[in-house]
């Protein structure tokens, strides 16, 4: 079996962010989990200033649904963190603006990445952004 470290983990929590339908998400986490890799992942959309915190809440959700954390104060913890730090990424663009997109999260071991995938609404131009967080885990 394959070990992934850091960036490992990272790129798959990309490639679940990045899946376009609910049908390809189940593939690749069934995929991921036939290597030992944990996933989940959610859609996102709204006002991006106040929906931050419900983003938050909906990767917290995602991750002990999917059983890629546990319920315990650092797990929950790390996924916060981590979305926090993948949707301040995105922030300078989205501001101010509608969102929609997903989140990826991805585990292997003790490596815990979220990444945010997001269209940026202005009138019918998008702007497209991507932020990633890695927290480790015991």
């Amino acid at each position: 079996m394959h070990e992934y470290g850091s960036r490992g983990v990272a790129a798959i929590a990309v490639l679940m962010a990045l899946t376009e339908t609910r049908e390809e998400e189940v593939k690749k986490k069934a995929e991921f989990a036939k290597l030992g890799v944990k996933t989940a992942a959610v859609d996102l959309g709204g006002e991006f200033i106040g929906s931050v915190k419900k983003f938050i809440e909906r990767a917290i959700v995602a991750a002990k649904r999917e059983g890629v954390i546990k319920e315990t104060h650092s797990d929950v913890g790390a996924v916060a963190g981590a979305a926090r730090e993948a949707l301040s990424q995105v922030s300078p663009k989205a501001i101010g603006f509608n969102v929609g997109g997903k989140i990826g999260i991805a585990r292997y071991k003790d490596h815990l990445s979220v990444a945010v995938f997001f269209g940026i609404g202005l009138l019918h131009l998008d702007e497209v952004a991507i932020g990633l967080g890695h927290r480790a885990v015991p």
